[in-house]
């Protein structure tokens, strides 16, 4: 809670942000006990998307209110099962202040409350998955389609040369149509991750 003399709130600029607010998106380093698969699934979703894991562990653990849910839903033995390895994040010092006060009022293990922060994103993931099928699926048929392009642009220069003004257009549009393909297969590839979780 900011409190009203604070001489860091009294320093706030024109925009309202004050150096309070300031320091809390700096990023610090802090390190936690979790599964591989959080591990991987933060790595997965952050390149998906094309997002920094720093933001995207900020998103899923700064908000007070989602760690209290999750906290007092945590039992004694909750990571108890959970196979785990280390791994230093890079956060903003809000999201570890969150995570500090949380663990405190709860009594919860900072790790149990990362780890199952990360677990939210399952859903996001199984969607995202389907998608990612769909995507392949349909990419096959443009890339199908882009050769039938080919046949006809080898069909207008055989009959018509190629200096054509039909030929030149439709050689055009094949050579767009390339990179276009090409992006797309980029973005599929860029979902492969989703594959494996």
């Amino acid at each position: 809670m900011k409190k009203k003399n604070d001489p860091i709130n009294i320093m706030a600029g024109p925009g309202g942000a004050s150096l309070r607010d300031l320091m809390g998106k700096q990023s610090v380093r802090a390190t936690f006990r979790i599964s591989s698969r959080a591990i991987e699934s933060m790595a997965v979703v952050a390149e998906h998307f094309g997002i920094k894991q720093k933001s995207l562990f900020d998103h899923l653990v700064e908000d007070v209110d989602t760690l209290n849910a999750i906290a007092g839903k945590l039992t004694a033995d909750a990571m108890k099962e959970v196979p785990r390895v280390q791994k230093t994040f890079v956060i903003s010092r809000r999201t570890l202040d969150s995570l500090e006060l949380v663990s405190r009022q709860f009594g919860a293990p900072r790790d149990a409350l990362v780890e199952f922060s990360i677990q939210r994103l399952g859903e996001l993931i199984d969607g995202e998955r389907k998608r990612h099928a769909i995507r392949k699926a349909l990419l096959k048929r443009v890339e199908e389609r882009k050769e039938l392009f080919y046949l006809s642009l080898s069909e207008s220069a055989q009959a018509l040369g190629e200096a054509d003004p039909f030929v030149e257009r439709l050689a055009h549009i094949c050579g767009t149509l390339e990179h276009t393909v090409d992006d797309l297969k980029a973005l599929v590839k860029r979902g492969e991750g989703l594959e494996g979780l």
